[in-house]
């Protein structure tokens, strides 16, 4: 018999994923602008730094808050000493105000409801374990956020099944969808429970439509099951169409159906909206009171700091602030965002169509080597150790779909994602040319400028005839070989 656990000794934490591999290089060799400007760029980080200095002025105009002073009197001790697992009232009733507002005032949030979590990393555990048993099932649309494999199954022990969406309909949430994905669960014996939804998606960075929130309500209610929104980046919605939470639809909808109503549960965090993931402050809000209640208890095993909350109760209770903050970020993001778009347009790269979060759905389907994610993978590594970008590939998200990427935004100043884009322009070119060379186009040195003007130009024309010939190619593959799941 071994010393250690099973849970301790098992290779089930997910950290084998390319996702983490990926930030693991980075940190190897990171870049940095003086020391080290031939580093890896870390573009798989989904951090928001937009507006650390409207935080900033916020602390200096506020010192009471950042000291722990009320009133100019110091309440350290009161801080320091323990709290009740429930949370502080005034910061729960700051963060309740904060979460509506975020969403135009449409719904409200009860403070009692809220359960405050580390992050929602802990939301989202924590709700597993109200909400199911070890062995059984969530539905995830996919592409997901690699993370979830980590944290909703390493501890709970819960299986996650996924719900294939297409990029021929923008990888909407189709009912045709819903119900393959719980036949397959059925097909291995699991027990589904619930689906878990990203609102707005990571890695998409969309908003999730009235109609497939709608459709997503009425299948758990024809299955009774669960259904768990996660909505983290609720705030950083920068584009129409705007953000709809599942709360206003139960209120439009289902405004006496209490059964459903309970079945319904939110997770949010403070991490990306307010760019502080490394404050550890997230919440689970739910309309069961019994699910809130066991939510509370499991909370002692990650509660937020008394003096964190202390401090952003003071700065979510000024209402101006709150106010230029929302309105600041999201035009920062859509700036930051253009610039990305922009940026990969010029390397002939595309991006699915998105309006929110801090990163693009980034589709490199024309690179790839021939339409399988082994391909995907040789180009994931070109990217990480010849150009120097750490991006997530779409097999990390299980996208059933080869060739696409995540690639964040808002955890880089403008000059170093300026580079970034240089870095994958030069790149596609390189590989643009050495794919013209492969097919018996040579080139030659001259003098003549009529000369090298006319091959420039022929270059050119035979580069976009190789890029529709990958294209075909692509397509004949896809026809031809099994989508692997």
């Amino acid at each position: 018999m071994g010393l250690l656990s099973r849970k301790a000794t098992c290779n089930s934490h997910g950290q084998d994923s390319s996702y983490f591999s990926g930030w693991e290089e980075y940190e190897k060799n990171p870049y940095h602008e003086i020391q080290n400007p031939k580093g890896i760029i870390q573009m798989g980080l989904a951090e928001n730094q937009l507006c650390f200095d409207v935080v900033e002025k916020w602390l200096e105009e506020n010192p009471d808050a950042a000291s722990f002073k009320r009133d100019g009197k110091s309440i350290f001790r009161e801080l320091a000493l323990f709290q009740d697992y429930n949370g502080l009232p005034a910061f729960k009733k700051a963060l309740a105000e904060f979460m509506s507002e975020i969403r135009g005032n449409k719904v409200t949030f009860d403070p009692n409801h809220i359960v405050l979590t580390a992050g929602a990393t802990s939301a989202n555990e924590t709700l597993m374990f109200c909400l199911a048993e070890p062995g059984d099932a969530f539905l995830l649309p996919t592409p997901y956020y690699p993370g979830f494999d980590r944290d909703l199954k390493w501890r709970t022990g819960i299986e996650i099944v996924p719900i294939h969406c297409s990029s021929s309909n923008g990888f909407k949430i189709t009912k045709a969808a819903l119900l393959e994905a719980y036949q397959n669960a059925q097909n291995l014996n699991l027990k589904v429970k619930g689906v878990l939804v990203t609102n707005p998606s990571n890695p998409l960075g969309t908003t999730i439509s009235t109609q497939e929130l709608n459709l997503l309500l009425q299948f758990i209610a024809s299955k009774n099951l669960h259904l768990i929104s996660d909505e983290i980046y609720s705030g950083t919605v920068f584009k129409k169409p705007g953000f709809v939470s599942a709360m206003e639809i139960l209120d439009q909808n289902y405004k006496h159906d209490h059964q459903i109503r309970k079945q319904v549960h939110i997770v949010y965090s403070l991490s990306k909206d307010l760019g502080l993931p490394g404050f550890r402050v997230g919440a689970v809000y739910s309309n069961d009171e019994v699910v809130v209640a066991a939510a509370t208890k499991m909370s002692s095993f990650g509660l937020v700091s008394s003096q964190t909350q202390y401090l952003l109760s003071a700065m979510l209770s000024d209402k101006k602030f709150r106010r230029k903050y929302i309105r600041e970020n999201q035009k920062r993001l859509e700036k930051r965002q253009r610039m990305l778009v922009n940026g990969l347009e010029k390397a002939g790269i595309k991006c699915h169509k998105g309006n929110a979060g801090l990163f693009c759905w980034v589709d490199m389907r024309h690179l790839l080597g021939s339409n399988t994610f082994g391909a995907e993978m040789e180009l994931w590594r070109k990217i990480v150790f010849e150009v120097r970008l750490n991006v997530s590939p779409g097999q990390s998200c299980h996208c059933s779909e080869p060739g696409w990427f995540r690639v964040c935004f808002a955890n880089m100043s403008e000059p170093t994602l300026d580079l970034a884009m240089q870095r994958l322009k030069a790149f596609v070119v390189d590989s643009t040319t050495t794919t013209v060379t492969s097919l018996g186009i040579r080139s030659w040195n001259t003098n003549s400028i009529t000369v090298t003007t006319t091959l420039s130009n022929q270059l050119d024309t035979k580069r976009k005839s190789v890029a529709k010939w990958v294209f075909r190619l692509s397509v004949q593959d896809r026809v031809s070989e099994p989508r692997d799941r």
